[in-house]
C-alpha cells in the first residue's frame, strides 16, 4: 500500500475496537446492565497476551472468555485489558491486548464485532438460527472443559450464542 492511500479498514478496525474498550469500561464502572454479557475471543499466541501456561496448553491458538456474573479486577488501558476469571474454581488473571481480540459478542442484544478479517472488520446482527458447536469458549462460570459455540461459521459470519447462555 502506498503512503497516499487512506487505510479505511485500519481506521474502522480501530474505531470498532473502541466500541469493545468502551463496553468494557461500562462493565467496569457500572457492572453489566440487564442481561448483557460479553463473549470475547482472542488469539492466545499474539504478542502481549499473558495467560497461564495451562490455558495456553488447552487453547493453543484461540480462546473465548465470557464476562457475565463472575469476573473481577477489570482493568482497561488504551491498548489492552486485564481481568480475573475463575477456571475450575481457581482464579486466574488474563492480560489481553485489544489487537489480539478477534471477536466481541453481546448475545443479549444480538450484537457482534469481528476483527482482523482480510476484507476488514465487520459488525454483525446475530441470528438465532445459526450455530456452530465446535468450541474454544471458556465461561467465567464454567470449567475449561465446558464449552459452547464458536463465533464464526465457514463463511465468516458471527453466530448466535443464546442457546449456550445460562437462563
Amino acid at each position: 500500500m502506498t503512503d497516499d492511500i487512506i487505510d479505511y479498514a485500519k481506521l474502522v478496525d480501530r474505531a470498532m475496537r473502541g466500541v469493545l474498550r468502551d463496553s468494557l469500561e461500562i462493565a467496569r464502572d457500572q457492572g453489566l446492565p440487564g442481561d448483557h454479557n460479553f463473549y470475547i475471543t482472542f488469539e492466545t499466541q499474539k504478542a502481549g497476551v499473558d495467560i497461564s501456561s495451562m490455558l495456553v496448553a488447552q487453547y493453543p491458538e484461540e480462546m473465548t472468555i465470557v464476562l457475565e456474573h463472575q469476573f473481577w479486577d477489570l482493568d482497561i488501558t488504551d491498548e489492552s485489558f486485564a481481568v480475573t476469571l475463575s477456571f475450575g474454581g481457581k482464579r486466574e488473571r488474563l492480560f489481553i491486548p485489544f489487537d489480539a481480540v478477534t471477536a466481541f459478542v453481546d448475545p443479549s442484544v444480538k450484537f457482534g464485532l469481528q476483527f482482523g478479517q482480510e476484507e476488514g472488520p465487520g459488525i454483525t446482527q446475530l441470528d438465532n438460527e445459526e450455530e456452530n458447536t465446535e468450541s474454544n469458549e471458556v465461561s467465567a462460570e464454567t470449567t475449561p472443559e465446558d464449552s459452547a459455540a464458536d463465533f464464526s461459521s465457514d463463511d465468516g459470519t458471527v453466530v448466535a450464542l443464546d442457546n449456550f447462555r445460562k437462563k
